[in-house]
């Protein structure tokens, strides 16, 4: 299953943008309202929200200052959520985020809709900033 955001204009260089996202703890602050749980680990947070189980997302891969790409710690909820950020001028950059998952059909139909509100209410408090 494949998920995108919108892409948003930010009011951050990429360099920034991409410096904010490496730093876990960040997340917090553009995290959806229904957030019930946000925890910060090394390179990576567990969070939930309302409804839904604790989910930990940890650091995969990037490459400064234009990809950085997180992947569940779980084994039965299998994904990667990427963002991959394009500069505009030196003060700011766009964002666009992907989500990427092997789900069964049944699973697929349950939380697209979740999931697809999820990232874009990231990229809306990203472009926020």
């Amino acid at each position: 299953m494949q998920l995108e955001s919108p892409t948003v204009n930010t009011n951050k260089s990429a360099n920034q943008l991409f410096d904010f996202l490496m730093d876990v703890k960040n997340f917090e602050s553009i995290m959806p309202e229904n957030t019930e749980t946000f925890e910060v680990l090394d390179q990576a947070f567990i969070f939930a929200l309302k409804g839904m189980p604790k989910i930990k997302l940890k650091l995969q891969e990037n490459e400064k200052p234009s990809k950085i790409v997180f992947t569940s710690a779980s084994e039965q909820f299998p994904f990667t959520l990427t963002g991959n950020i394009a500069p505009v001028t030196d003060t700011t950059a766009t964002i666009n985020l992907q989500f990427e998952g092997d789900f069964n059909a049944m699973m697929a139909m349950m939380i697209k809709g979740p999931l697809q509100k999820f990232i874009n209410t990231l990229a809306e408090n990203l472009s926020k900033l």
